[in-house]
């Protein structure tokens, strides 16, 4: 990762999330690829909280079905 995608992946996020998300920045801060202060801040926004190992995405949901359902009861009700 870059410098300059380092900093855009901060910018885009409000804290930290998971221990492992922790443990990436402290890397990129050891290599140099980040600074100090984005670093804290980031890490401060998660506060004291005890943190899961990872975060999984949100499965989005499929709506499939429901609208033509209502459609064929009106019909045939």
């Amino acid at each position: 990762m870059t410098p300059e995608g380092a900093n855009c992946y901060l910018i885009c996020m409000a804290r930290i999330k998971s221990k492992a998300q922790r443990r990436k920045f402290a890397q990129l801060l050891v290599e140099g690829k980040i600074d100090r202060d984005a670093f804290e801040r980031w890490n401060r926004g998660a506060g004291s909280r005890d943190l899961p190992e990872h975060v999984k995405r949100k499965k989005k949901t499929k709506r499939k079905g429901r609208r033509k359902a209502k459609r064929r009861a009106k019909r045939h009700g």
